[in-house]
């Protein structure tokens, strides 16, 4: 028995170990389509639209790895809820991933031109760096399973907020000089940020649920 439990937690420490590469993957992304994003780099931003196919065959293989183990376990208590919630994570990261892919391809969708006026610069660069910061933090949440730092998340995400309010009192300005085009690609760009945010607020909530069995307030 004591053999068959090792086994069980290897597996379920296999889990974790491809969630925290998949927030990893992700962090990666939104890095990189940021910087695809502010200096016009078709290239780059090629590169963030190619490598979602891999975030999403991982998120596809571990699913299917959960259910199987699952099946052949028959998990109950915290081992069901750690499954459960992995499973949830996994679709959360993906989200991540997809967010990361949408602003690349808003970058090749404008190119050789810019998407963002230079006024808009500084905001933009402000908001990946935020999200690169709060899924980065999510990595080391999903490993340590620490329920302080998993609480501070909601906090990170605050500062994504305000730059999104920012973002839209720009757009909002009567003298808004760019059009209607450049205002819709602005518009999807502080929303794909601020989901991104959101979903790793959500793997936050469910570290927060696993190791608790409670959901945070």
């Amino acid at each position: 028995m004591t053999w068959l439990r090792s086994a069980f937690q290897d597996e379920l420490d296999g889990v974790t170990a491809t969630l925290v590469g998949l927030s990893s993957l992700v962090s990666d992304a939104i890095s990189k389509a940021t910087h695809a994003l502010l200096t016009a780099n078709l290239s780059e931003a090629e590169a963030v639209i190619a490598a979602d196919d891999r975030v999403d065959d991982i998120q596809h293989e571990l699913d299917a790895r959960i259910i199987d183990i699952i099946a052949r376990q028959q998990p109950v208590a915290s081992d069901l809820r750690a499954l459960v919630t992995a499973l949830r994570m996994s679709a959360d990261l993906e989200r991540m991933g997809d967010m990361a892919h949408h602003i690349a391809k808003i970058t090749r969708l404008r190119h050789p031109g810019a998407a963002v006026p230079s006024e808009l610069l500084l905001t933009i660069e402000e908001m990946g760096k935020v999200a690169r910061t709060i899924s980065d933090k999510v990595g080391g949440i999903i490993n340590s399973r620490d329920i302080d730092k998993a609480l501070e998340v909601e906090r990170d995400d605050d500062e994504m907020d305000k730059l999104h309010r920012k973002l839209f009192t720009t757009l909002l300005d009567p003298k808004w000089p760019h059009g209607i085009e450049t205002a819709i690609d602005i518009t999807l760009i502080g929303r794909y940020y601020e989901r991104y945010a959101d979903h790793a607020v959500s793997v936050a909530r469910r570290v927060y649920f696993q190791v608790t069995g409670k959901f945070s307030k």
